[in-house]
């Protein structure tokens, strides 16, 4: 198991980070012909960077549209941020003191986590309009979400594994070095969400952390009379003509 595991995050972790450098690689080239903010919109470069840092960190337009789906997903990713921060201690020796403050703040965040997940996952049932439009693929990344969170809580609170075991087995795997596993059935489970999650990540859905920084609706100046707005290969069109 401890060479299976070693193998399987070593494949992962190359198929997430070239999965989404490919994905951002499209994204850069993706042809904006027109002018498209969605207003009423910034007129400034710094105005579009304050209202990027609004949607990402607060999900304002979200907030604007739907107070009910805009809790549950605010509530689902602080808990993920604060449980992905809390998880940098398997990845540090010694363990920065940011991260150590944050460690019980980051154990209780897998509530909330779990409880946003199972918010987001019930609308897709229970809203009509909602269980219309989601596909399989829709549900499996809620199921895998939720399933990474719960038996990580197992884990802390009641199937309790050797987090040194596992902390050793992370830090040999970044120097190329294979330490054994506790022999932990939830730990195997939850370790085997996390790397098909890592794994299907670039072909998902879960694109939209990226993308959103690529959204022309949130990343153009509202400047359509002072600048007009050529594509880079309108421009080399127009040259040639």
């Amino acid at each position: 198991m401890n060479l299976l595991f070693a193998i399987l995050f070593y494949a992962a972790t190359v198929i997430l980070v070239g999965g989404i450098a490919y994905r951002i690689y499209e994204y850069l080239g993706t042809p904006a012909p027109l002018k498209i903010p969605t207003t009423p919109a910034p007129t400034t470069t710094g105005g579009v960077a304050f209202r990027m840092f609004r949607e990402v960190v607060f999900f304002e337009s979200l907030f604007k549209s739907n107070l009910w789906i805009w809790a549950l997903g605010w509530l689902f990713h602080v808990g993920l941020a604060l449980v992905l921060l809390r998880h940098l201690r398997y990845f540090t020796e010694p363990v920065n003191f940011i991260i150590a403050f944050i460690q019980p703040f980051g154990m209780y965040a897998g509530f909330a986590m779990a409880a946003g997940l199972a918010g987001l996952w019930a609308r897709r049932f229970l809203v009509e309009r909602i269980r219309y439009i989601s596909t399989p693929s829709d549900h499996l990344m809620l199921a895998l979400l939720l399933g990474i969170a719960v038996t990580g809580l197992l884990m802390k609170f009641v199937m309790h594994t050797d987090i040194v075991a596992v902390k050793a087995f992370f830090l040999g795997l970044m120097v190329f070095e294979i330490n054994p596993l506790p022999a932990h059935p939830g730990l195997y489970l939850h370790l085997g969400m996390v790397v098909l999650l890592m794994i299907v990540f670039p072909v998902s859905k879960l694109l939209h952390a990226p993308g959103v920084f690529f959204s022309p609706t949130r990343n153009q100046v509202d400047n359509p009379r002072e600048t007009r707005h050529l594509a880079p290969w309108a421009a080399k069109f127009e040259a040639k003509n």
